[in-house]
């Protein structure tokens, strides 16, 4: 994107090319937009570390990992609640055979604000042999604490959500998102077709699968289940990600094809799970959150583990979605998650000097 505004953002731009030369991550896109659309888009480095890697643009499409919580799941969710479907309230043991001592008590909400009980990432793909195997254990997976007592932020209990959606529905999830999403945008959708995939910033070099990820979802959980999960499978671009955002910006104000001002406001509040910041599906800002210091306290917004966030401050109008392959060439790199603060306070500071 080109405007007279690029030369504005002179604290982000310097940030965000810092994390290339320290290699944090090879590519990175960043996108800050309104209600109205974007206003400013940045994209530098390159897809890998490789000397003949090619450039990332505006185009580069990431694996989104747990963006796909908010952007797809919650999504989902909030259209069954809206067309009274589901309640927050309704039990899970109502829409699954689920039986762990203690599971008669978690509801919908419970899930999505993370109190559930259930542990945080449990590795089934190590005992699955396919996707109805991994259901059947995640059925099977216990609870860890008493219900709503605490936010334990748990993948499994996606997991669940997207079981619970697909029985709901009698359609896969992937089916589900294409058809409640609008029809115009870029590419934001699971299982990116082949030809997509020179445009896709690769991932880990996967020791379990043997080759370099490039359009495969990272997560393996969601890889057992063909890329199409409830908690990670998402790939997008930034400027796909940004039109879910100013949507979701929109729908604080008027209805829009996910929900009414009211729902979007209803799960954009935090829950009162005691020592948590969990709203339904999104988190909250916190002066440690990962959108920085500066961002007004009802903010909302999300990670994915592979270096993607979207944050959305609506109460400014505003929205900052960064995209990077942090996990490239291993998820062991942990030089990107401090910098996520820093870049969002400096998106903000920068926004701020744009509007004096």
């Amino acid at each position: 994107m080109t405007s007279p505004q690029d030369t504005a953002f002179v604290r982000t731009v310097s940030l965000l090319r810092s994390g290339i030369a320290d290699a944090a991550y090879p590519a990175v896109v960043c996108e800050v937009g309104r209600c109205a659309g974007p206003v400013w888009r940045y994209a530098a480095g390159r897809q890998s570390y490789d000397d003949d890697a090619g450039a990332v643009d505006e185009a580069t499409i990431f694996d989104l990992a747990s963006l796909t919580k908010v952007i797809a799941t919650t999504s989902l969710v909030m259209r069954q609640v809206a067309t009274a479907q589901w309640s927050l309230d309704t039990p899970v043991r109502d829409l699954l055979p689920w039986t762990p001592p203690g599971s008669d008590a978690v509801t919908i909400r419970h899930l999505l604000d993370h109190s559930a009980g259930l542990p945080a990432h449990v590795p089934l793909w190590q005992q699955a042999t396919g996707a109805a195997a991994l259901k059947a254990l995640a059925l099977r997976v216990p609870l860890e604490r008493p219900v709503g007592t605490a936010a334990g932020y748990s993948d499994v209990g996606f997991l669940l959500l997207g079981f619970a959606l697909e029985a709901a529905t009698r359609q896969p999830l992937d089916r589900q998102w294409r058809q409640l999403r609008p029809a115009d945008w870029p590419f934001l959708d699971y299982c990116p077709p082949v030809a997509l995939r020179p445009t896709i910033a690769p991932t880990e070099d996967d020791s379990w699968r043997g080759r370099r990820l490039q359009g495969e979802v990272h997560d393996e959980n969601a890889a057992v289940l063909g890329g199409v999960a409830a908690h990670a499978g998402l790939f997008g671009s930034a400027a796909a990600v940004g039109r879910f955002g100013a949507d979701v910006l929109r729908t604080f104000r008027e209805p829009t094809w996910l929900a009414t001002p009211e729902l979007m406001r209803a799960f954009a509040a935090r829950q009162a799970v005691p020592g948590s910041s969990r709203a339904l599906g999104w988190d909250t800002m916190l002066p440690t959150s990962s959108c920085g210091t500066r961002l007004s306290p009802t903010s909302i917004g999300h990670t994915g583990f592979t270096g993607t966030s979207l944050w959305i401050d609506w109460e400014r109008d505003l929205y900052v979605v960064l995209l990077t392959n942090r996990v490239h060439p291993t998820r062991r790199n942990d030089r990107f998650p401090p910098m996520r603060a820093w870049i969002h306070d400096a998106i903000a500071e920068d926004v701020a000097d744009l509007n004096d």
